[in-house]
């Protein structure tokens, strides 16, 4: 039987920590609008900030839906699931928010991703929760994690940051989304937590 929870905190917190995978999901007001539904892994791109807020790391190399969305209402919610152990579905309802690479709080936040961060951060997702719930999970299956794909940071972690802003420019639905709203900004804003020199690509 579901249960509901007042913070992200105890094994709640574990369980969100010790998934691999996670899927948001967003729309937009209009009754017409496409809903869009994200998986997201990367190793260390998500932390739970306190108890009542998470933040995830927006890569390069798709759309910008989840961005759009936020900026014209801000509904989000996250889910993970129990591939592993005890059946588990868990899901966070909340107020999500972009927070872009020329916020001033951007450096602040950035730090908490360590070895996450790369040349293709463009977006941090802050989510503020404001249901926290559970349910069983018995129709999910058993699943085994082997390990993290690389492509994605080796692709991105070649390209310089002129290179990264370049690409993001060209891509379709990076500056708008699907139903024409506005997303990512366009000319990319330059990071400025970082000094130039770290931005270059880097070799073997």
């Amino acid at each position: 039987m579901g249960k509901h929870y007042e913070r992200i905190d105890g094994r709640i917190r574990t369980f969100i920590e010790e998934q691999p995978l996670f899927f948001t999901a967003t729309a937009p007001r209009a009754d017409d609008g496409h809903v869009n539904l994200s998986p997201k892994g990367r190793s260390g791109s998500l932390v739970v900030l306190d108890e009542s807020t998470l933040a995830y790391l927006d890569f390069g190399g798709s759309g910008a839906e989840t961005i759009a969305h936020l900026r014209e209402n801000g509904r989000i919610t996250l889910m993970w699931c129990a591939f592993n152990g005890p059946p588990k579905i868990l899901r966070v309802h909340g107020r999500g928010e972009p927070v872009f690479r020329d916020d001033p709080r951007w450096g602040r936040y950035i730090a908490r991703f360590a070895d996450a961060d790369g040349p293709s951060a463009r977006a941090i997702i802050l989510v503020s929760a404001i249901r926290i719930s559970d349910s069983c999970g018995f129709a999910v299956p058993f699943m085994d994690y082997r390990e993290e794909r690389t492509q994605h940071a080796e692709h991105f972690g070649r390209k310089t940051d002129d290179e990264f802003a370049a690409y993001c420019e060209k891509k379709e639905y990076v500056g708008v989304s699907l139903d024409g709203l506005p997303a990512l900004p366009l000319p990319l804003p330059a990071r400025t937590d970082i000094s130039a020199e770290a931005l270059e690509p880097r070799t073997a």
